[in-house]
């Protein structure tokens, strides 16, 4: 469910210059919420909450970083607002196999798109369970159903996303604050290229019809939260293929993704 909107409430949408998480910002803007705009690139996201309006409010932080996140509380408290709604977001992908991997990437795709999400929900889910009010949305992916190889770590995350949600919204129940996670599937952002996957060519992978475009996933998403849902998968087929992931035998399965998967070419 999502909290009224109100004078002194906001969203806060991390890796909001681009992709999902600026239409989730600009559907969040279009219901009358004002909005805490979080990513790295200080530029676009200014550029944003320009668009959006004087209730925009652009916050350039780098989520990898522990001491940028404990900064975050005392910066949304020096705009006069409090956090109704929190939608962790930002995220990253490394592409090819654990033996060939870059540690410090690794660890700095656990420090986004797991740490991240902990230490938000740990800093901001109080406060909403003191007001009696608030939702959380964390985004994850298809790929939360099941291992990924060519892309374990960032498979891993965001499983790790996906049963975090699921005990948080069991422990909200009967506080007014609900939690649900967001499990896309191909979405047309450039996120996969900046991980090395374009999409000309993720689309040889992956069928036409699991793609979507950003606005609609965030439409799906906010009408997902608003309406109580635990897991949001965008697209009949994705919820199909989401389901065939998580029930197919692991030993039929993974041999499967390891031939097509990109990440592992020259594995």
């Amino acid at each position: 469910m999502l909290p009224a909107s109100s004078s002194t409430g906001a969203a806060l949408v991390t890796g909001a210059s681009s992709g999902i998480g600026e239409q989730i910002a600009r559907e969040m803007a279009r219901r009358g919420y004002g909005l805490i705009l979080l990513a790295r690139r200080a530029d676009e996201l200014r550029a944003l909450a320009d668009d959006l309006g004087p209730t925009a409010h652009a916050l350039p932080a780098d989520l990898s970083r522990p001491e940028e996140r404990a900064a975050l509380p005392g910066r949304v408290a020096g705009l006069g607002l409090e956090v109704d709604i929190l939608v962790n977001n930002a995220g990253m992908s490394n592409l090819g196999p654990v033996a060939a991997s870059d540690p410090a990437a690794e660890l700095t795709l656990v420090e986004l798109d797991v740490a991240a999400v902990v230490d938000l929900c740990s800093r901001f889910v109080p406060g909403m369970v003191a007001r009696g009010r608030g939702a959380v949305l964390n985004v994850a992916s298809v790929g939360a159903f099941g291992p990924v190889p060519g892309q374990a770590t960032y498979g891993a995350a965001k499983a790790f996303v996906l049963s975090y949600t699921h005990a948080l919204r069991e422990e909200l129940r009967g506080t007014g604050v609900s939690a649900a996670t967001l499990c896309p599937g191909p979405v047309r952002t450039g996120f996969g290229e900046q991980a090395g996957i374009p999409d000309d060519e993720a689309e040889k992978m992956l069928p036409k019809f699991l793609w979507e475009q950003p606005d609609a996933v965030a439409r799906t998403a906010i009408d997902g939260l608003a309406a109580g849902r635990a897991v949001i998968v965008p697209g009949a087929a994705n919820r199909v293929a989401a389901a065939l992931n998580h029930l197919t035998p692991r030993r039929v399965l993974l041999p499967m993704l390891a031939r097509v998967h990109p990440g592992m070419k020259n594995a």
